[in-house]
Parts: C-alpha cells; sequence; structure tokens
C-alpha cells in the first residue's frame, strides 16, 4: 500500500482532548494538514485547541462506544482522508477474583468495538476521498499480555486481529490501514507505571513519518522496537517476563 502524507489532508483524531490525541491533532497542523476534526467525549475540553487554530480544528463530541455519536460524526465529518482511532481505556483489573466486570468490558467496548464502530462509518468516507489510512492506536500489550493489565492487553490483542482483518476488507478500496504499538508513553493513562516512557511528541511525529512511507506494523518508541524484536525471536520468554514483572 503506498504511502499517505499528512501534508494537505483533512484528518480525524478521536480522543484528541490530550496526550497523544491532542499531539495528533496539533503535530497534523503543524505538518500541514488542511483541517483537523478534534473529536472527545467532552467537546469543552477542546476549547484550548479552538483557541489556538481557530477554523482549522473543528471540535466534535464523540464517544466511540456510543454509535449514534459514531454516525453524527461521520456525518459532520464526509471529507476526512485520515482517521485516527486514538480513544482508549485501561484500568479493568485482575481476570480472576474480580467481582465486577464492567471495567474489562469498557476496555473491549473502547478499545476494539470502537475500532469496529468508527471504520465501519468512515471506511465508505475514506473511500469516496480517494482511499486515505486509518491509524489505529494499539500497544504492546497486544503483542503479549501484561500481568498488571490482562483486559486491557486482552483488548489490545484483539485490536491488533482487527486491525489485520481491516487491512484485507479495505485494501481493493485504496485505505492504508496501520497499526501503532507504543510502549510506556508520558500520557495520564501510565504516569504510576514505573518505566521510563517516551513523549507523545515523539511518538506521534514517528507514526506520521511512518504512514508517509505505508508502513503498516508501526513500533514508535525504543521500548517498542526491543519488545517486539523479542516476541518475533522468542514469545514465550517475553510472556515469562511480562507474568513477573520484568
Amino acid at each position: 500500500m503506498s504511502g499517505v502524507s499528512i501534508k494537505d489532508k483533512v484528518v480525524l483524531v478521536s480522543g484528541s482532548n490530550r496526550g497523544i490525541g491532542k499531539s495528533f491533532a496539533i503535530q497534523a497542523l503543524e505538518m500541514g494538514a488542511k483541517k483537523v476534526y478534534a473529536a472527545a467525549r467532552d467537546k469543552s475540553k477542546l476549547a484550548e485547541l479552538v483557541a489556538q487554530y481557530g477554523d482549522k480544528i473543528v471540535p466534535l463530541s464523540l464517544d466511540v462506544t456510543n454509535q449514534d455519536e459514531v454516525t453524527a460524526a461521520a456525518a459532520a465529518a464526509g471529507d476526512v482522508e485520515v482517521l485516527i482511532n486514538n480513544s482508549g481505556m485501561g484500568g479493568g483489573g485482575p481476570m480472576v477474583g474480580n467481582p465486577n466486570e464492567a471495567g474489562q468490558r469498557m476496555e473491549m467496548e473502547v478499545n476494539y468495538f470502537g475500532i469496529i464502530k468508527m471504520c465501519d462509518a468512515f471506511a465508505p468516507i475514506l473511500k469516496a476521498n480517494g482511499g486515505g489510512a486509518i491509524v489505529n492506536i494499539l500497544s504492546v500489550a497486544g503483542l503479549s499480555s501484561f500481568a498488571f493489565a490482562p483486559g486491557y492487553s486482552a483488548s489490545k490483542a484483539a485490536g491488533r486481529s482487527l486491525t489485520q482483518a481491516l487491512r484485507v476488507e479495505l485494501a481493493k478500496q485504496g485505505t492504508l490501514v496501520s497499526g501503532v504499538f507504543p510502549g510506556p508513553v508520558d500520557t495520564d493513562m501510565a504516569k504510576n507505571l514505573p518505566m521510563d516512557k517516551a513523549s507523545p511528541d515523539s511518538v506521534v511525529s514517528h507514526v506520521y513519518e511512518e504512514i508517509a512511507k505505508g508502513s503498516e506494523d508501526i513500533y514508535p518508541d525504543p521500548f517498542a522496537v526491543q519488545f517486539a524484536a523479542g516476541v518475533q525471536a522468542d514469545f514465550k520468554a517475553v510472556e515469562k517476563a511480562n507474568a513477573a514483572g520484568f
């Protein structure tokens, strides 16, 4: 699949009110994107972006688990050429001895079914606009499960499998489908992880560079590169290391 440069493109970023999503929105404009639809569950949290970039930022209220809101976003953003599925959540707790499965269900609703809803709504739009790209923000946890985040890991593994399926389904319409597998990133979600973290800006700039090359699997930081190499070399060794908490 040919690469997709962000310059002069219309981009939609889900979960763009903070962290990686906010950086995706800002860097797209800094790299010459025509317009960015910045989506968040609470549109008021996008006020800073709107104040900074004016009408190049179009704020959208979007909960990716809500079909009506996804449908409304697609109706409002019919010129999108690059879809960045950045919304994500974690914190569902352990698999066994957890009396409340609501957290684990929500991890799957956002990290897996949310991607399905967004891609189903926007794939026809991308086709009409020349193919474009879908970028799914996943995690190295989708390559091998982390003991402290079993539901999150499972949802990201499901997202990885889904990304592969989407790649096949959308190849005929010329849509690049890229999966991004970051290691720990310095965001609110990872603030309590006792590990070195990549900056959101460095992750985002790497992703934009890679989709311009047509890369389908993107490891945007040193931890991710090393982790993916370890999985490829000896999957069981990585699995055991993860279970032991490194």
